[in-house]
């Protein structure tokens, strides 16, 4: 028995030790909690709308008032046309916009009913049912407020009309994600892998010796995951335009270079991992550790980065799955062009730039 005892303890000094083994252990439960915790809200927050008020009467303006003093919604764009609504979504400036019909004070007051038109950007089927949700919740308290102690009844009867996903269809909402998700997993993590791999072997110091550059080495190892992603690229956007109908609204061109950016800018992290990382297990934790669950989480495709608190939201702005879920959003569901996503691209060249100027001197630093 003391003989066993005495080997337990060997093996728990062993295990507190290694410190890449604690951080599994203790690290990442920590992280995941807190994460979920705080990335997994179905409650509404600080949500942008914007106003078309056709009436501008003082009924309109109470119920606006009242929208905006519950602090789920903050107003954004006060409108003065209809065809400013489109641009409005598809800019990103808003999330929901509230129409009131020309003479709705009136019409309350004579027929004892009145409309209001909800347009939700239903891309994002989640934030649209939420907001959609919350603001009828308002709107019916706000007219049995007004028939409260009165013998008629004052009915607002709020119109519906989803932008981009009429069916509230999951898979809209699923496909970007899966899409980021994807190739950032091949690009990125089995990109760390392959040349850390080269490094625990040995070999790389071989590599170093031939004729091949540093840069051409790191080229070459780079280079069959990019046409794999590629490939795994043609698939899903294949998959789910046939299987799930999955539509391309904008220019297909545009689409294939953008996700192309993304797959460069995830090699990018790939190879920085790689010349951090000393070993293919170390690679593969900060890949999944640092990657994975972030990418799932905290890139909005699945949870409205809105209602996150605010220090998830800066981080989320350092992912680069944030910003091509954004741009592939854009482009499948809305049908918008360059104009509308240049500021998200350039986000990503600019990573890019970064990453790869890191990596090419950490490398010469390391090797």
């Amino acid at each position: 028995m003391n003989k066993f005892k005495g080997f337990v303890y060997k093996e728990f000094l062993h295990l507190i030790r290694d410190y890449r083994t604690m951080i599994i252990l203790i690290g990442m439960p920590v992280i995941q909690v807190i994460l979920f915790g705080f990335a997994i809200r179905n409650e509404l927050n600080s949500v942008n709308i914007g106003i078309l008020d056709r009436s501008k009467d003082e009924m309109t303006q109470k119920l606006t008032s009242k929208i905006l003093s519950s602090d789920y919604f903050i107003l954004k764009e006060y409108l003065t046309d209809e065809s400013q609504i489109d641009a409005a979504f598809k800019k990103g400036l808003v999330k929901e916009v509230i129409v009131f019909e020309s003479g709705f004070a009136e019409k309350l007051q004579k027929e004892g009913r009145a409309e209001v038109q909800i347009i939700t950007d239903a891309s994002e089927p989640n934030m649209a049912n939420l907001a959609l949700s919350y603001t009828t919740g308002i709107i019916l308290d706000f007219s049995q407020s007004l028939s409260a102690g009165k013998e008629r009844s004052f009915v607002i009867t709020p119109e519906i009309k989803m932008l981009y996903n009429e069916e509230l269809k999951s898979v809209f909402m699923f496909v970007p994600g899966i899409m980021a998700t994807i190739l950032m997993l091949i690009s990125a993590m089995m990109t760390s892998i392959t040349i850390t791999r080269e490094k625990e072997f040995g070999t790389m110091e071989v590599l170093l010796a031939s004729p091949l550059k540093p840069y051409q080495i790191i080229l070459g190892k780079v280079a069959p995951y990019l046409l794999l992603s590629l490939v795994n690229l043609t698939l899903i956007l294949w998959i789910s335009m046939t299987v799930f109908g999955m539509p391309v609204r904008g220019s297909m061109i545009l689409l294939i270079a953008e996700c192309a950016l993304f797959i460069t800018t995830a090699l990018s992290l790939g190879i920085l991992i790689s010349t951090v990382a000393g070993s293919m297990q170390v690679a593969m934790m900060i890949s999944l550790v640092g990657l994975m669950m972030p990418t799932v989480l905290l890139s909005g495709f699945i949870f409205p980065i809105e209602n996150m608190p605010w220090p998830l939201q800066w981080i989320s702005h350092i992912l680069p799955a944030k910003w091509f879920v954004i741009i592939i959003k854009n482009i499948m569901l809305k049908g918008t062009g360059f104009s509308y996503v240049y500021k998200e691209t350039l986000v990503l060249i600019s990573m890019t730039v970064f990453l790869l100027g890191l990596s090419i001197k950490k490398f010469k630093t390391r090797l």
